[in-house]
């Protein structure tokens, strides 16, 4: 009996270590982020130029942008749409990751486009076969990829300039 309230007993104490150390290895939230001192106001980031590469091992979108790196969500989706009119974006491929940064914009105050990529691109690389600018609206600058095999990839903000990037893995 001892015995096993010993085991129960020291099975809690090291849960309770490894979630007060788990706690404090945890990324900082958005949410805790210092709000912008009063009076101040965030400009938009914006995004100016997608280029891309091959490497050895991986394919290398990036995003380049002014201002601070804004939310991003990477997403497997069946068919590219432009934002806005749903149109069908003309890129060939089976599969396809779409790519949105927010908030961020493509365009300054005045609504000129401050983006200098491309708007729809083919690639020969080996894995990514096109890139496509497919929405700068409300808040919201989206990018589709196209590949013919299923995509592995990571992505990830850069700093020092500012950029967003995902690599495919080949």
């Amino acid at each position: 009996m001892i015995n096993a309230r010993l085991r129960q007993f020291v099975a809690l104490a090291v849960g309770a270590v490894l979630a007060a150390c788990l706690s404090f290895a945890a990324p900082a939230s958005a949410s805790t982020l210092a709000p912008a001192a009063a009076g101040t106001q965030v400009q938009t980031p914006l995004v100016v130029n997608a280029r891309w590469g091959g490497h050895a091992t991986f394919d290398r979108i990036v995003i380049d942008l002014q201002g601070y790196a804004p939310g991003a969500t990477v997403t497997p989706v069946a068919q590219l749409r432009y934002d806005g009119s749903g149109q069908p974006v003309p890129l060939a491929g089976k599969y396809f990751l779409e790519i949105r940064l927010n908030p961020a914009a493509a365009h300054d105050d005045a609504g000129e486009s401050v983006y200098r990529g491309p708007k729809l691109q083919k690639i020969y690389l080996s894995k990514l076969k096109g890139l496509a600018m497919t929405g700068d609206y409300e808040g919201y600058v989206t990018f589709g990829a196209a590949f013919d095999t299923l995509p592995y990839y990571r992505a990830y903000s850069l700093h020092s300039p500012e950029r967003f990037v995902v690599d495919i893995a080949h």
